[in-house]
Protein backbone atom coordinates (compact mmCIF):
# COMPACT_ATOMS: atom_id res chain seq x y z
CA UNK A 1 0.00 0.00 0.00
CA UNK A 2 1.33 3.47 -0.81
CA UNK A 3 0.75 6.69 1.41
CA UNK A 4 -2.30 8.19 -1.25
CA UNK A 5 -3.79 4.66 -0.80
CA UNK A 6 -3.19 4.83 3.05
CA UNK A 7 -5.21 7.94 2.75
CA UNK A 8 -7.92 6.93 1.71
CA UNK A 9 -8.33 3.47 2.94
CA UNK A 10 -8.23 5.47 6.92
CA UNK A 11 -10.73 7.58 5.89
CA UNK A 12 -12.99 5.94 4.24
CA UNK A 13 -13.18 3.66 7.12
CA UNK A 14 -13.41 6.46 9.95
CA UNK A 15 -16.49 7.95 7.46
CA UNK A 16 -18.36 4.07 7.59
CA UNK A 17 -17.95 3.73 11.51
CA UNK A 18 -19.22 7.66 11.67
CA UNK A 19 -22.18 6.45 9.47
CA UNK A 20 -22.64 3.82 11.73
CA UNK A 21 -24.19 1.47 9.45
CA UNK A 22 -22.94 -2.10 10.45
CA UNK A 23 -22.44 -3.56 6.73
CA UNK A 24 -20.46 -0.42 5.50
CA UNK A 25 -17.86 -0.93 8.42
CA UNK A 26 -17.58 -4.63 7.49
CA UNK A 27 -17.05 -3.98 4.10
CA UNK A 28 -13.30 -2.45 5.25
CA UNK A 29 -12.58 -5.16 6.86
CA UNK A 30 -11.32 -9.08 5.40
CA UNK A 31 -13.57 -11.53 6.31
CA UNK A 32 -11.01 -13.34 8.86
CA UNK A 33 -10.37 -10.02 10.18
CA UNK A 34 -9.30 -9.31 13.99
CA UNK A 35 -10.48 -6.40 16.11
CA UNK A 36 -9.38 -5.50 19.83
CA UNK A 37 -10.39 -2.22 21.73
CA UNK A 38 -10.46 -1.12 25.20
CA UNK A 39 -14.43 -2.33 25.15
CA UNK A 40 -13.78 -6.03 24.31
CA UNK A 41 -13.33 -8.08 26.18
CA UNK A 42 -10.23 -10.02 24.07
CA UNK A 43 -10.40 -9.69 20.50
CA UNK A 44 -13.26 -9.65 18.25
CA UNK A 45 -12.28 -12.36 15.88
CA UNK A 46 -14.38 -12.93 12.14
CA UNK A 47 -17.30 -10.83 10.30
CA UNK A 48 -19.74 -12.75 12.06
CA UNK A 49 -18.55 -11.60 15.90
CA UNK A 50 -17.91 -8.14 14.26
CA UNK A 51 -20.98 -7.19 13.18
CA UNK A 52 -22.34 -8.78 16.58
CA UNK A 53 -20.41 -6.46 18.34
CA UNK A 54 -21.35 -3.51 16.06
CA UNK A 55 -24.85 -3.93 16.42
CA UNK A 56 -24.30 -4.04 20.04
CA UNK A 57 -22.10 -0.70 19.81
CA UNK A 58 -23.96 1.18 17.21
CA UNK A 59 -27.28 0.71 19.60
CA UNK A 60 -25.67 1.84 22.63
CA UNK A 61 -23.57 5.11 21.09
CA UNK A 62 -23.22 7.67 18.69
CA UNK A 63 -19.79 8.79 17.30
CA UNK A 64 -18.20 11.08 14.92
CA UNK A 65 -14.42 10.03 13.85
CA UNK A 66 -12.28 12.17 12.13
CA UNK A 67 -8.64 11.46 10.68
CA UNK A 68 -6.15 13.54 12.34
CA UNK A 69 -2.89 11.59 10.94
CA UNK A 70 -1.96 8.31 9.54
CA UNK A 71 1.63 7.07 9.19
CA UNK A 72 2.48 4.18 6.68
CA UNK A 73 4.33 1.16 8.24
CA UNK A 74 7.60 1.03 6.48
CA UNK A 75 6.51 -2.69 5.28
CA UNK A 76 3.52 -1.00 3.31
CA UNK A 77 1.34 -3.77 4.88
CA UNK A 78 -0.48 -1.23 7.62
CA UNK A 79 -0.29 2.16 9.43
CA UNK A 80 -0.69 4.00 12.80
CA UNK A 81 -4.33 6.30 12.33
CA UNK A 82 -4.20 9.13 14.54
CA UNK A 83 -7.70 10.62 15.44
CA UNK A 84 -10.17 12.10 17.26
CA UNK A 85 -14.30 11.11 17.85
CA UNK A 86 -16.83 12.71 19.72
CA UNK A 87 -18.75 9.81 21.48
CA UNK A 88 -21.98 9.93 23.80
CA UNK A 89 -24.24 7.27 24.73
CA UNK A 90 -27.17 6.83 22.29
CA UNK A 91 -29.80 9.92 23.03
CA UNK A 92 -28.21 11.96 25.69
CA UNK A 93 -26.74 15.63 25.48
CA UNK A 94 -23.52 15.25 26.93
CA UNK A 95 -20.52 14.02 24.94
CA UNK A 96 -16.49 13.60 25.17
CA UNK A 97 -14.15 14.14 22.62
CA UNK A 98 -11.37 11.77 22.61
CA UNK A 99 -8.17 11.36 20.95
CA UNK A 100 -7.04 7.81 20.17
CA UNK A 101 -4.86 5.77 17.54
CA UNK A 102 -5.64 2.49 15.66
CA UNK A 103 -3.02 0.10 14.68
CA UNK A 104 -3.88 -1.43 11.49
CA UNK A 105 -2.69 -4.32 9.24
CA UNK A 106 -4.26 -4.50 5.82
CA UNK A 107 -4.68 -7.05 3.32
CA UNK A 108 -5.12 -5.47 0.02
CA UNK A 109 -6.92 -2.59 0.73
CA UNK A 110 -9.37 -4.14 3.42
CA UNK A 111 -8.11 -4.48 7.24
CA UNK A 112 -7.55 -7.43 8.54
CA UNK A 113 -6.29 -6.48 11.92
CA UNK A 114 -7.13 -3.24 14.05
CA UNK A 115 -6.24 -2.43 17.74
CA UNK A 116 -7.28 0.68 18.77
CA UNK A 117 -5.63 2.53 21.73
CA UNK A 118 -7.23 5.26 23.55
CA UNK A 119 -8.22 6.47 27.27
CA UNK A 120 -11.47 4.72 28.20
CA UNK A 121 -11.73 6.91 31.62
CA UNK A 122 -12.84 9.94 29.18
CA UNK A 123 -15.65 8.18 29.30
CA UNK A 124 -16.24 7.82 32.42
CA UNK A 125 -18.33 10.95 33.45
CA UNK A 126 -21.16 10.02 30.46
CA UNK A 127 -21.60 6.63 32.57
CA UNK A 128 -24.92 6.67 34.49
Amino acid sequence: MDEATMYRVAEHTLDAWSRQNVEEVLACYTSDLVYVDPNTRGPVEGADAMRRYLTSLFRQWEMTWRLKEAHLFGSGDGCAVLWEAALKPAGAERQAIVEGMDLVVVRGELICRNEVYFDRMLLAPLMG
